[in-house]
C-alpha cells in the first residue's frame, strides 16, 4: 500500500509528542485561513503557477495514498466490499459539487468577484462555508487518527491538506473578498482546531474513520479541480502536473 498507511481508529490516545504536532500543523492550517489573501505571491491572472501545483500535489495524494488505502479498508474492517467506501467517497464529491454548483448559480455568473456578489448570493454563500466548516471539522479530526503510522505520515497529511488549502481559500476569497476575509475565514480556522480538539477527545469505529477519509477524498478532488478549470482562473497546467509528479514521487519513495 501506498506510503504504508492504515486509515483506522486508534484503540488508545495518540502519544503526546504527535498530539501537540498535531496541534501545530491545525494552527498552521487554520492560518492559511486568515492569512492566504495577504499572500501576494499568489495574486494575478493568468494564475500562480504556486496555486496550481498546490492544487496537483492534493490531487496527488488522494489518488496514490487515500484511495489505495480505502481499497483495502474493507478487509481491515471486514465489510464485505470495498465499493462502500468508493461510494462515500462519490457522495463527498457530488456534494460540494451540488453546493458550488448552487452557489454559481446564487451569484449569477461564475466570473464575478466582487461585494456585490457577496450580497447577491446572501445564504447561498453560508451554506458554502457550512460545507466547508464540516469538511475543515473532519480534516481536523483526522489529524489525531493517523498516530500508529507515526510523524511521516502525519507530516504528509497535513501538507497536502495545507497545499489544497492556499488553492481552496484563495479562490474563496477572491469570489467572495469582503464576507471572506471579514467572517468566513475565521470561521473556518476555528473549524480546524475544533476538528483536532474533537480528534483528540472522541474516538469512533474504525468504518466511520475509514468513512471520513471516503468523504474527504471527494470533496479534495472536487474542490481542486473546480479551482483549475474556470477558464478565467488562466490555470497553469504544466504547475499542475508539476504538482502531482513531485508530491507523487514523494509518496511513492516513502511507499
Amino acid at each position: 500500500m501506498v506510503a504504508g498507511v492504515a486509515l483506522s481508529c486508534p484503540r488508545e490516545k495518540a502519544p503526546m509528542s504527535l498530539s501537540v504536532a498535531a496541534l501545530l500543523i491545525a494552527a498552521c492550517l487554520a492560518a492559511i485561513h486568515i492569512f492566504v489573501s495577504q499572500m501576494r505571491v499568489l495574486s494575478g491572472v493568468p494564475r500562480s503557477r504556486w496555486l496550481s501545483a498546490a492544487g496537483g500535489a492534493a490531487v496527488a495524494y488522494i489518488f496514490l495514498h487515500l484511495l489505495p488505502d480505502l481499497a483495502a479498508a474493507h478487509r481491515r474492517a471486514g465489510v464485505d466490499s470495498e465499493t462502500l467506501y468508493f461510494v462515500i467517497a462519490l457522495v463527498g464529491l457530488v456534494a460540494f459539487y451540488g453546493v458550488e454548483r448552487r452557489v454559481r448559480l446564487a451569484r449569477g455568473s461564475s466570473g464575478e468577484s466582487s461585494t456585490g456578489a457577496d450580497e447577491k448570493a446572501g445564504g447561498v454563500f453560508w451554506l458554502h462555508v457550512g460545507s466547508l466548516t464540516l469538511y475543515n471539522l473532519i480534516i481536523g479530526y483526522l489529524l489525531l487518527h493517523r498516530e500508529e503510522a507515526g510523524l511521516a505520515s502525519l507530516l504528509l497529511y497535513g501538507g497536502a491538506m495545507g497545499l489544497h488549502f492556499l488553492s481552496n481559500d484563495y479562490g474563496m476569497q477572491l469570489d467572495h473578498p469582503r464576507v471572506y476575509n471579514s467572517t468566513a475565514r475565521w470561521i473556518l480556522a476555528a473549524a480546524i482546531l475544533l476538528g483536532w480538539l474533537a480528534g483528540w477527545m472522541l474516538e469512533v469505529p474504525r468504518t466511520i474513520v475509514d468513512g471520513l477519509f471516503a468523504f474527504l477524498a471527494g470533496g479534495v478532488v472536487l474542490n481542486v479541480m473546480k479551482e483549475e478549470l474556470p477558464e478565467e482562473r488562466k490555470s497553469r497546467f504544466d504547475a499542475f502536473l508539476l504538482g502531482v509528479m513531485g508530491y507523487g514521487a514523494l509518496l511513492l519513495a516513502l511507499g
